[in-house]
């Protein structure tokens, strides 16, 4: 259950990464235009872990498919 948790917080963290991406886009400010840049990054990042974690948590056993009957 916990693990759930971990997964859903960093969905959390790749939504609020990408709001404050759009926060800087739509800002006039020229210097938010390298804080957009690493907004997105962070995106990236925090997905490729994500995607990584998953991948690692069905090798190990802690996640399962769900099986269709």
């Amino acid at each position: 259950m916990e693990f759930k948790y971990l997964v859903v917080g960093i969905l959390v963290l790749i939504l609020i990464s990408l709001g404050r991406a759009l926060y800087y886009l739509t800002s006039n400010k020229e210097a938010d235009g390298g804080k957009m840049v690493k907004a997105l990054a962070w995106r990236i990042g925090l997905s490729v872990a994500l995607f990584l974690l998953l991948i690692l948590a069905y090798y190990r056993g802690w996640i399962v498919p769900q099986q269709v009957r």
